[in-house]
């Protein structure tokens, strides 16, 4: 099986949203205020995650309407291509599912002023589905070690007596698994096999990394890829932000001794029960996810996804319009926009004053 094929939808969806984007000034999602200055006028350039897509482009149309002076062009070309963009100067921010490497920390971004260093701040917090599309197969239930084999390429049937050991009772084809992964660099593939790691180190006998380290089943790009190879062909199976899984069969989760089902609640939890990373920078705030988390309900295959800005940009204006653009992101507003639109979970009220805090340095 190939997906080349679905490089083209790809590009499309991601050509969509730049136009949603960009065009959305007099469209609002929301009718809560942007907490932004009446005055403000200009353009924003932003890339990056994918995952991060439908919010960013329900948060643009949301501010944009409220300050029809401002352009946001956001492309959810996918984290690593955020990341890459905003430290070589082509953005003025980035979405990113994974938080600035310590190298990248320490590298001059031309947007910023002489010694300011980039901030991570998190502002979309999803969980990732495992999503799969095999005929009559509901309620599938599946367990970190078994979900690293299958992505690993050890379990190759869905019949495998790894998966029926977990499913008693439910009736599982004999088809070959399908495995779909992403191509690109990719903060939703980091946040997946950090969960891997932690959980099924035995399985997954790899670092975490934000780019698929197996040669196993098919890649495709972006979210919108992955989410049209899962719809498009039978017995595949793939991991997902959440916000794209919609209409998809998604596995259960064992937790502890119990079986989680996907909710945005449970992946807010366990966000945050965890701490700040520690040895970042000042209003740095990269999440250290607790990925073994057991509370009941809890869902620890969780994402959280950052805008990545300057703490101080060379231009004023610009640092005045980002600072502006955050502060509704992770306002109460832009929380309930996103969670309304992609089915995201807010902010904890304690991480909701961390960021703003952070937010209200950049200049």
């Amino acid at each position: 099986m190939s997906f080349t094929r679905f490089g083209s939808i790809a590009v499309v969806a991601v050509a969509a949203s730049l136009i949603l984007s960009s065009c959305a000034a007099n469209e609002s999602t929301t009718t809560g205020s942007t907490n932004a200055p009446a005055s403000l006028s200009g353009t924003l350039a932003g890339i990056g995650s994918s995952a991060q897509g439908a919010a960013e482009t329900a948060w643009s149309a949301d501010f944009q309407s409220a300050n029809p002076g401002v352009t946001i062009n956001y492309n959810p070309a996918g984290s690593g291509a955020g990341r890459t963009a905003f430290l070589a100067g082509s953005a003025d921010f980035a979405g990113s599912d994974a938080a600035l490497k310590p190298e990248e920390l320490a590298t001059a971004s031309p947007k910023c002023a002489a010694a300011s260093k980039p901030i991570d701040l998190p502002v979309y917090i999803s969980p990732i589905a495992i999503a799969y599309n095999v005929d009559g197969l509901k309620d599938l239930k599946l367990d970190a070690a078994t979900i690293a084999g299958i992505f690993k390429g050890s379990i190759k049937t869905w019949n495998d007596p790894k998966i029926a050991a977990l499913n008693s009772g439910t009736t599982l084809p004999s088809a070959k698994i399908e495995v779909v992964h992403r191509a690109d660099d990719s903060g939703t593939t980091q946040n997946f096999t950090e969960y891997l790691s932690a959980n099924a180190p035995d399985v997954w006998s790899v670092p975490a990394a934000q780019t698929f380290p197996f040669k196993v089943g098919d890649a495709a790009t972006g979210t919108p890829g992955v989410a049209s190879a899962l719809k498009a062909a039978k017995n595949t199976i793939g991991y997902i932000d959440d916000s794209a899984a919609t209409g998809m069969t998604v596995a259960q989760l064992k937790v502890g001794d119990a079986y989680s089902t996907i909710s945005a609640a449970g992946a807010a939890d366990v966000v945050a029960k965890s701490p700040i990373a520690s040895g970042r920078g000042a209003n740095d705030l990269a999440i250290a996810i607790d990925r073994k988390n057991t509370d009941a309900n809890a869902w620890p295959l969780v994402l959280v996804s950052y805008l990545i800005t300057c703490s101080e940009y060379k231009d004023a204006a610009t640092g005045k319009l980002v600072a502006a653009y955050a502060k509704y992101v992770a306002s109460d507003a832009g929380q309930q926009s996103a969670a309304k639109t992609a089915g995201s979970a807010p902010l904890a009220a304690d991480l909701a004053a961390k960021v703003a805090t952070a937010i209200a340095t950049i200049k």
